[in-house]
């Protein structure tokens, strides 16, 4: 039994070979004090976040792409994959994506949780390169492809050749930190606290990196937003645009972009002709935030594209690592 894991801040998305993606759930733990296991995994305890009583705690086992919480992030794998795959399993071997940027301590905290999970083997394929996969770029070519992945807790910037990552940048900045800005602003300009799923509503309601081209009603949308009143500590109602949305977005979309710029300053002249040529493609949740594609285009002069699947390209690409295991083993042991 061969199993891909795309471990995400946000979401966790489980492939199987021969099946294809069986599982996409929140990335979420609800504990109770005093308590072995956990009280609820993923959709049931996401529900949970900002209302659970002093003995309940939700946790988020990953934070910026890796592991924060060692025993929820085992326990959230195991609940995962006997949810995914039911019944007797032999022990199973792990394709599990995790960012470019992570440290040898981090990796060997994912290792670990997944063999305390039931892996007989763990194999940890880095997320650009899983997206690109995922995404259909030819990556096994002497071509450059540049692919910008924006999950929940990382982006990750990276020119692929030739099956291998030629320059990459992982940035801390991801849709936490557009949650994190919107629930900043909202705080500074109308004096209001929300929590980070009302901020998260926002976003995906009339979040925008850039004003939409022709489209004037979502320049026109509100958002009514309930919260706490900072100074009384009395519910209040607030009225957002489109507009403050999109100003509250901007510092964390300027980091991306930057990233993007970096990359391209790294990348050899062959590749960077290559790559404007065929352009950028996007993927990951963050790719879906409107006129992003067209803010990052006019920031680099660049083509953007948005990737078919945005949020299920790493998840895709590490299921193409699984469905061809064994030279997935070949390499690695040659590597």
């Amino acid at each position: 039994m061969d199993i891909g894991i795309d471990l995400g801040t946000a979401n966790t998305l489980l492939y199987v070979r021969g099946q294809g993606i069986v599982l996409n759930e929140p990335s979420v733990v609800a504990v109770k004090e005093g308590a072995r296991t956990a009280l609820a995994v993923g959709t049931e305890a996401k529900q949970t976040i900002g209302r659970t009583p002093g003995s309940i705690t939700a946790i988020r086992p990953l934070r910026d792409g890796v592991i924060s919480d060692y025993e929820a992030a085992e326990e959230m794998i195991r609940h995962f994959v006997r949810k995914a795959v039911p019944g007797r399993r032999p022990r199973t071997r792990m394709v599990v994506c995790v960012p470019s940027g992570v440290t040898p301590v981090e990796r060997r905290a994912i290792v670990h949780a997944a063999q305390r999970a039931g892996a007989r083997s763990v194999h940890l394929v880095e997320e650009p390169m899983a997206a690109a996969i995922g995404a259909g770029l030819p990556v096994a070519d002497p071509r450059g492809s540049m692919v910008v992945d924006i999950g929940g807790g990382t982006s990750e910037v990276a020119v692929i050749s030739l099956g291998g990552i030629v320059t990459s940048q992982s940035l801390r900045v991801g849709g936490d930190r557009l949650d994190e800005a919107i629930t900043n602003f909202v705080r500074k300009e109308h004096g209001l606290l929300i929590g980070e799923r009302t901020a998260e509503d926002i976003k995906v309601a009339i979040g925008s990196a850039w004003p939409v081209p022709g489209d004037d009603e979502l320049e026109s949308r509100t958002f009514t937003v309930r919260g706490r009143e900072k100074v009384r500590g009395l519910p209040k109602t607030v009225e957002l645009t489109a507009r403050e949305v999109r100003t509250a977005l901007d510092e964390p979309v300027e980091a991306i972009i930057a990233a993007v710029h970096s990359t391209l300053e790294e990348c050899p002249p062959e590749l960077s002709g290559d790559v404007m040529e065929h352009g950028i493609v996007l993927t990951g949740g963050g790719a879906l935030l409107p006129a992003l594609d067209l803010r990052m285009a006019s920031a680099t002069g660049i083509p953007v594209f948005v990737a078919d699947d945005p949020l299920d390209s790493v998840a895709l690409g590490c299921g193409k690592c699984v469905e061809d295991f064994d030279a997935l083993e070949r390499v690695m042991s040659a590597a």
